[in-house]
């Protein structure tokens, strides 16, 4: 709770939501304002190690020229934003509603950056809202190979891994997904009513997530602390948000997409982590994306912001240069 409550916080109505937000403003007069989005099964806590060193890096021991205003939404249905009573908060819905979030609170043009859901979010608001995004920032990199590539005989050997790679995972880590995706609500009342059943629910996305080798670093706890996973998990658990906040999966197979994923022309950066569930090849993000920063990392998770926060601070730093 204190670690939360050393950030401005508040609530505005969007499409007669209450949307929470974190809005830390920089005291750099050229900052650049920066909304970064949560995924599933996270939230704004997996932003509170990165959100200073943005706002004030001078204070952190870096430069002004690096300075952001953060801004930090809780999805709808996620943590202290109201959930939808209404069907069809899709992906392609909720960025309509961060960008409109956005205009309300004053900001004419702002950068993006985010991973999951929030990567997949930011992907619809620099498509529709190409006009008012500075820059897109992803440490889940989505794209799929380009129609050329589909008909030779013969892929490179990156191409082949990354197909490789996604192929068990969807075989053998997308459980959830599939029950969250038709029958949210009936797992939402065991998760509701049980907090331990929540918490099994939740760590077990970190353990499998996380870039944690087999041996003696093969722990939890060597790569977050307690507290950090028990403030997200009690986000989840007070708020009573474990069902609304899973919709977003039975939202996203049901909801026809109004305006169908082209080519992104926005300036587009990407951190390349070695755990990270999503395996995408240069290559097909350079036919899906404007690619000006590429950038692996040499260890690192899905939860990049909270794993491995300089690693994630200073690449958003390097891509965002580009575009000062």
């Amino acid at each position: 709770e204190s670690t939360l409550n050393q950030f401005d916080q508040f609530k505005t109505e969007i499409d007669g939501l209450e949307m929470h937000f974190i809005h830390q403003r920089s005291p750099h007069p050229d900052a650049i304002p920066l909304m970064i989005v949560h995924g599933w099964p996270g939230s704004i806590s997996e932003f509170t190690k990165i959100i200073g060193p943005l706002v004030d890096p001078v204070a952190y021991g870096g430069n002004q020229s690096d300075a952001f205003h953060v801004i930090a939404p809780s999805l709808p249905g996620f943590g202290f934003s109201s959930a939808p009573t209404q069907p069809g908060y899709s992906p392609e819905k909720i960025a309509h509603i961060l960008a409109s979030l956005m205009e309300k609170i004053g900001y004419e043009r702002y950068a993006i950056a985010g991973g999951d859901w929030g990567a997949i979010i930011n992907r619809y608001l620099a498509f529709n809202y190409s006009d008012q995004i500075i820059g897109l920032h992803s440490n889940m990199m989505l794209a799929g190979p380009p129609a050329d590539r589909e008909l030779r005989a013969e892929v490179t050997e990156e191409e082949a891994a990354a197909r490789r790679t996604r192929g068990t995972y969807m075989a053998n880590e997308t459980a959830y997904q599939q029950i969250q995706g038709t029958k949210p609500q009936t797992l939402g009342y065991g998760l509701n009513d049980s907090p331990a059943g929540l918490a099994a629910w939740i760590v077990e996305k970190f353990h499998g997530w996380t870039d944690m080798p087999q041996g003696a670093d093969g722990y939890l706890d060597n790569h977050f602390s307690k507290d950090e996973l028990l403030t997200n998990i009690a986000i989840y658990w007070f708020t009573g948000s474990i069902t609304s906040s899973t919709r977003i999966y039975y939202e996203n197979s049901k909801t026809p997409i109004e305006n169908p994923l082209g080519y992104i022309d926005v300036p587009t950066g990407a951190s390349i982590f070695p755990a990270e569930i999503f395996v995408t090849p240069k290559a097909w993000a350079e036919a899906a994306y404007d690619l000006k920063h590429w950038s692996v990392m040499p260890e690192g998770g899905h939860f990049a912001a909270l794993e491995k926060p300089e690693l994630y601070l200073n690449d958003l730093r390097v891509f965002f240069q580009l575009l000062r």
